[in-house]
This record gives C-alpha cells, structure tokens and sequence, in this order.
C-alpha cells in the first residue's frame, strides 16, 4: 500500500496540486494521510479543503485548521499569522466550517499514530529536538508515529532503550520502517522552513516498509501574486520564496 502523507499545505492549492501530480507520476495512490493544516496562510483555503474532501483524505487537526473556526484562540500565534487566519474564517462556509470542526485531534492507522504537533499535545507542541520527542513516547503505542507543525522534514529514531536521534530529511531520502520506534515528519506542503522552498511531502510504502521523502517545485510567484491580491500580509508571501 501507498500512503501519501502530506503535512501543512496552509491554503497552498498550487503546491497541493504539483505534489499530488508528482506523487501520481511515481505510481499508484492509495491513501492520503494530511498531518494537520490544511489552511492557513495562503489564499485558497476553500480550496484545499474541497480537495482534500475530494481525496478521502485522513485528516487531523492542526492549529490553523481549529482556530480559523474557533476552536482555538490566535492569542498565541504572531501577527501576521493572526492576520491570515481571521482572513482565513471570513472565507469559509458553514461546510468548511462543520468538516474544521469535526476533525480528530488523532487518528490510528495499523501501526502509524497521526497527530498534528506531537502525541502529548497534539495541536500545540513543536517537536524540534529529541528529548521533547522521547518524552512523547509515553503517549502513543504504535511504533511509529507522523507530525508536522514545524514544516521541517525529520525522523526522530529510538532505539530498544529509547536511545534517540534526529536526521532532517532531504529530497530522495528514505526511512526504514523497522524495529526502531519512528517520529516522521514529511515538512511542509504549503510554506516549508527548511531553507528549501519546494514543497514537501512523504510516500509511505507499507509493503516495502519505506518511508521517502520528497520535493516538488511549483509556480511560487504566481501564489505570492494571489496572496498579495487577497491583501495578505507580507511576510508570507516573502517567506515562501525563501523557505523560511
């Protein structure tokens, strides 16, 4: 089976469509897995939800996806994040509204635990590090488990004494899926932040129990262009040239 987990595509249809299109051009779909964030930031969150609708997508909450609907406060996002998210609300229907509303804070599949920041606060809590990684062990069974929230693509690894490391991922890397305990991370879809401004995403081959990671170029000036349209703030239309 092949599962197409892609994390943080904050309204980002453009780079949403070239990574479904590369994934397509690598051989059969059979599931999508979306860690969280499907709006956010960009300009076409109707859009993507429509999509991921469309996909019969597995989906869990992130923090956009929940505060654009009210679920969450914004008191801890920054400005202009705060700003692209009450843009964000006043362009949902009551559908999108219902479908935020309704998403899973986690979802199990076989041996995968999907949850938007970490297992132990599944909204909020960025995994950067490996200490905050092993302490979230406690908090999930499966023996691997997907994030996103940091828009960097990662794999945590620990071993039978919970020994860990961390390996940012690259274009073309892959992850064994074996007796090691996993936290994957595919990056961002939508707007990456590891200084490399191609979208980002993961196939997960569960027969050859390979995790692959990745990158796809896309139109980023003519996304920039809509979101300055829809008076966007700067910043994150700036960033997505970037990668930052």
């Amino acid at each position: 089976m092949r599962i197409i987990v892609l994390a943080d595509i904050h309204s980002n249809l453009t780079a949403f469509e070239a990574v479904l299109k590369d994934a397509a051009q690598r051989g059969k779909i059979d599931w999508v897995w979306c860690p969280g964030d499907i709006i956010g930031y960009g300009p076409d969150p109707r859009e993507c939800i429509a999509l991921v609708q469309k996909l019969g997508a597995v989906c869990v909450a992130g923090n956009h996806d929940f505060a654009a609907v009210g679920k969450i406060d914004t008191s801890d996002f920054n400005p202009a994040a705060a700003a692209a998210n009450r843009w964000t609300a006043q362009q949902l229907k009551p559908e999108d509204i219902a479908f935020l509303s309704d998403l899973p804070l986690t979802v199990v599949r076989d041996d995968f635990t999907v949850v938007h920041g970490s297992p132990r606060e599944p909204v909020w809590e960025y995994l950067f590090d490996v200490p905050s990684a092993k302490e979230n062990l406690a908090h999930f069974t499966t023996p691997y488990g997907i994030v996103g929230h940091t828009h960097v693509p990662c794999v945590f690894v620990f071993g039978r004494f919970n020994e860990g490391g961390v390996k940012q991922l690259r274009d073309g890397d892959e992850v064994l899926l074996d007796e090691n305990r996993l936290i994957l991370n595919p990056g961002g879809v939508g707007q990456p932040r590891d200084g490399d401004p191609r979208a980002s995403y993961g196939i997960l081959d569960t027969d050859r129990r390979i995790f692959t990671l990745h990158r796809v170029p896309y139109d980023i000036p003519t996304v920039q262009a809509r979101m300055r349209e829809k008076g966007l703030p700067e910043m994150l239309w700036k960033r997505l040239e970037w990668g930052r």
